[in-house]
Formats: C-alpha cells, sequence, structure tokens
C-alpha cells in the first residue's frame, strides 16, 4: 500500500529537484523515491556479495545468535 509523506522544501531545493526530475521524464515523487532508495542501498554497510558470505559462515552465525540472546537477557559487559 503506498504512503503519502509530507516534507518542506526551499524552493531552491524544491526547484533543483523538479529540474532533475525533468531531465529524467519523472515525477518528483518518483525521482525522490528513486534517489532516497539509491543513497541507502549505496551508503548499506554491507553489500549482497558480503551479506551472502556472512549468512553461510554458521560458526559466526551461532556466535551473533548467542551474543544477541545475550544482549537481550542483558548478560556480559558493556565494553567502551
Amino acid at each position: 500500500m503506498s504512503k503519502t509523506i509530507t516534507t518542506r522544501l526551499k524552493d531552491s531545493d524544491y526547484d533543483q529537484i523538479a529540474r532533475a526530475a525533468e531531465q529524467e521524464h519523472r515525477p518528483i515523487s518518483n525521482f525522490i523515491t528513486h534517489a532516497v532508495l539509491d543513497t541507502i542501498a549505496n551508503v548499506s554497510l554491507v553489500d549482497d556479495v558480503e551479506m551472502k558470505e556472512i549468512l553461510s559462515d554458521a560458526e559466526l552465525m551461532q556466535r551473533l545468535k548467542r551474543g544477541h540472546a545475550n544482549a537481550a537477557a542483558r548478560k556480559g559487559k558493556f565494553v567502551k
């Protein structure tokens, strides 16, 4: 289901976004959605190949699960 959001932009920012969207022949909302999702994908800490490698490491996954369980149970020490 689509969601509607409201954002406040300076006129100059809106104009810049509108021009960029027009150059790509996209509605402004589609341009913004694409730009945000592209940014999220590009700044993600782990890419798809790296995530596949992490998930395929059984020992690492067990250690992560154990660490998560300990953290949830508030076991262990906080290290600064």
